[in-house]
């Protein structure tokens, strides 16, 4: 079986969304890569994005029945990743919410699948974990129950504490995170590419200055 996680960030790098150079984050830490997974904006590359969620999904064991896609980056994460899972013989129902309540037609703030179940968050990166909590309390405010997070990259980095904010979610809402690729697999990338390898000091260091314990 292929390793799907350096795949998957071979697959980034080709599109341009993994890059290596000198970049300031919003937390204003000077960082030697970044990562935009918007940048994931065409057909074939969403085909593609949504095979490797499903495929960290089927490798974590966790159990769902139902997949949230939190406005706006989730909506097309989870359709994606829904679409992946059922060329794989896994159909599962999806859904998303809007921003605003909707008074008429349908009507409430859930579109697709009501939440119900064990129901599996889907996102693009986890910083201040602001959407998991929106999206924790507005599922079991409709019935379901938050099965975990499945997310593109987890970064590692501390937040403004000790943990990271992958850590502070686990912590915070007794749920797992599961991501499609860590930077220690981005370190383990640089070291199998030597067109990477001048930046692997940089990265090694950042992940000392910044990382999580």
């Amino acid at each position: 079986m292929t390793d799907f996680r350096q795949d998957f960030l071979a697959f980034a790098l080709a599109r341009d969304v993994l890059r290596f150079g000198d970049f300031i984050t919003k937390a204003g830490r000077r960082s030697p890569y970044f990562f935009n997974a918007g940048l994931f904006c065409d057909g074939a590359s969403l085909r593609d994005l949504g095979r490797f969620y499903a495929d960290a999904w089927l490798a974590s064991g966790i159990d769902c029945d139902q997949l949230f896609g939190p406005a706006y980056k989730g909506i097309t994460l989870a359709a994606a990743t829904a679409i992946a899972l059922a060329e794989k013989g896994r159909n599962l129902p999806y859904s998303f919410n809007r921003k605003e309540a909707k008074d008429h037609g349908e009507g409430g703030v859930v579109v697709g699948a009501p939440l119900a179940g064990r129901v599996l968050i889907v996102d693009d990166v986890i910083t201040a974990g602001t959407s998991v909590r929106e999206s924790v309390e507005l599922i079991r405010s409709q019935g379901g129950e938050p099965a975990g997070v499945l997310i593109a990259l987890d970064r590692m980095e501390r937040g403004q504490g000790a943990a990271s904010a992958v850590q502070e979610v686990r912590d915070a809402y007794g749920i797992p995170v599961v991501a499609i690729a860590t930077l220690d697999d981005v370190m383990r990338f640089i070291a199998g590419r030597p067109d990477l390898e001048r930046w692997r000091p940089a990265v090694s260091a950042y992940r000392e200055q910044y990382g999580a314990r």
